[in-house]
């Protein structure tokens, strides 16, 4: 098995599986959406009765109940680091709350405003502040406040999705574009680089020639078009793989995480037969 990286950005990943399976592919799809292990807000504490603040009194509430709000400070993507970071039932502090497996943040926050994400404030290391600031979490109108703290911990997304770190993991069969090399000065062969859809074709020399086989996206338009000419067939064995993350984790680090995982679980599983 090999991987060849095509994209690599903070929150983008793409890359050719090669000499695979689809069992093995679809391993790798499920891993990296299900067992990613990242930190997540799992427990929220709201302050309850009035707030002083500048000599002012304002009032603890808001336009949501505090379960919504704690949703949705569930749902914020919170920097995870798999080197400072633990699950809490294997935690040396035996699951009681740690440095080491949880992250705290407080937000006291006064309206009118916009309660966002970037009001998360780490009690501690500054650097676990959350990269995405502008996440609306709820509007304060005048005269209220809000003062939470909230607790995050490591998970995994089969046990919620708040812990998923990859969305929209797909891949499909290596495509296999072949174009009859007598008939690529053909009008009707030429045509197919007007009706495909993903700008797989070019024209160059007055012949049809293939610029990207991986965006074809197997629609055979191209079939139609050329009467034949132009074929396209799926490689079993190579598979284009695409996914995001949340920001919580880079892409390379999800690719990396997951890669490691079904590494640990093929040799066990070698063990166990022996």
């Amino acid at each position: 098995m090999e991987i060849e990286i095509r994209e690599m950005t903070e929150t983008k990943g793409s890359f050719i599986l090669k000499n695979s399976s689809p069992a093995i592919a679809n391993a790798l799809r499920r891993t990296m959406l299900n067992d990613i292990p990242k930190m997540a807000i799992d427990k929220v504490e709201f302050h309850l009765g009035p707030i002083m603040m500048d000599d002012k009194e304002y009032e603890s509430v808001t336009p949501l109940f505090d379960e919504i709000v704690a949703h949705r400070l569930g749902m914020v993507p919170v920097p995870t680091d798999h080197k400072l970071f633990t699950f809490q039932d294997k935690c040396v502090c035996g699951g009681e709350g740690c440095p080491g497996c949880t992250i705290m943040y407080s937000l006291n926050k006064i309206g009118p405003c916009t309660l966002l994400s970037g009001d998360m404030m780490p009690l501690g290391d500054p650097s676990l502040a959350v990269k995405d600031q502008f996440i609306p979490i709820v509007e304060l109108t005048d005269g209220q406040a809000v003062l939470i703290y909230a607790t995050a911990v490591m998970g995994i997304a089969k046990n919620h999705v708040k812990w998923q770190a990859a969305f929209g993991v797909g891949y499909k069969y290596f495509p296999i574009v072949t174009i009859n090399e007598k008939k690529a000065g053909d009008q009707s062969v030429l045509n197919c680089a007007n009706v495909c859809p993903k700008d797989v074709y070019e024209v160059k020399n007055g012949k049809l020639r293939v610029k990207n086989a991986t965006n074809c996206g197997m629609c055979r338009e191209c079939e139609v078009a050329s009467g034949g000419e132009v074929t396209v067939t799926a490689d079993d064995k190579n598979f284009v793989f695409k996914f995001e993350t949340d920001g919580s984790l880079t892409a390379k680090q999800v690719l990396d995480k997951a890669l490691e995982i079904l590494s640990k679980r093929s040799e066990e599983a070698f063990a166990n037969i022996g």
